[in-house]
């Protein structure tokens, strides 16, 4: 996470890493909508039936000093795209792993 500075950094991170299309809108409602409907071409790296996508976030202790509206943002909106899916009739896919 030591990349991350602001919104611009957060958003490059996760579109490269999540492989988000190029039509991501680099907001976190675009955010939601790429791993709520990950499945249907929204990242590069689908979900199997069943397995859950962990995202492990590095020197998480650093990253919540530096940028605390991002941090909780990025809490926040993991449990939308979870509740999103269910809502959905699907099952929640992420987990945050945090060291």
């Amino acid at each position: 996470m030591s990349q991350i500075t602001g919104w611009d950094s957060f958003h490059d991170t996760f579109a490269k890493e999540l492989g988000f299309p190029e039509f991501y809108g680099r907001n976190m409602n675009a955010w939601i909508d790429c791993l709520t409907y990950e499945n249907d071409g929204m990242t590069a790296y689908p979900v199997p039936p069943g397995d859950i996508l962990t995202l492990q976030l590095l020197d998480c202790r650093e990253f919540r000093a530096r940028c605390p509206e991002i941090y909780e943002a990025l809490i926040d909106c993991t449990a939308f795209v979870n509740w999103s899916r269910i809502e959905l009739g699907d099952r929640p896919i992420l987990a945050l792993s945090y060291r």
